[in-house]
């Protein structure tokens, strides 16, 4: 199940402050930065950002009885009235290649039908992400160099 999440519940800020710092510590590693700025975030950081996140929910239900765990995060960012950027797409490790990062992609392009152009930045050496974005049709743009020195690609959807 996806759905909008709360910022405004303190622990629903904390299961994607959770999950954010599990999914991208393992990417750090992945290649080979002991620093890097998504591990940053604070709770107050992830409730002002400005995005919207959704999240991909196991079947089970929780305490809350409103859905499970929390198995994947995509957030969003509108930049015009038809530009939408992904600013985040995270997957628990435990749960990856199991569709969860492709379900979030297609359910944030199905629910903003209406947005014409989309963007997302990947790191330009992690070819899953890189495939993902890809089989949605994203084409890449762009490579700059981060502050942490990592290549990225500026991936842009025209529909």
């Amino acid at each position: 199940m996806i759905r909008l999440l709360s910022l405004q519940d303190p622990d629903v800020v904390e299961q994607i402050w959770s999950l954010q710092h599990t999914a991208y510590r393992l990417e750090a590693l992945a290649i080979g930065l002991a620093s890097f700025p998504p591990l940053s975030d604070t709770f107050d950081s992830i409730r002002s950002s400005g995005e919207d996140f959704y999240g991909y929910l196991s079947d089970e239900l929780g305490e809350d009885a409103e859905g499970g765990e929390l198995l994947g995060v995509i957030s969003i960012r509108a930049e015009s009235s038809v530009h939408l950027s992904v600013t985040r797409l995270m997957v628990h490790p435990e749960h990856m290649r199991e569709g969860i990062g492709a379900a979030l992609v297609s359910y944030v392009l199905d629910r903003y039908d209406d947005i014409r152009h989309f963007s997302v930045t990947a790191g330009t050496l992690n070819a899953p992400a890189v495939s993902l974005y890809q089989k949605f049709g994203f084409m890449p743009g762009e490579t700059v160099r981060s502050t942490a020195g990592v290549d990225l690609t500026l991936f842009h959807l025209h529909r």
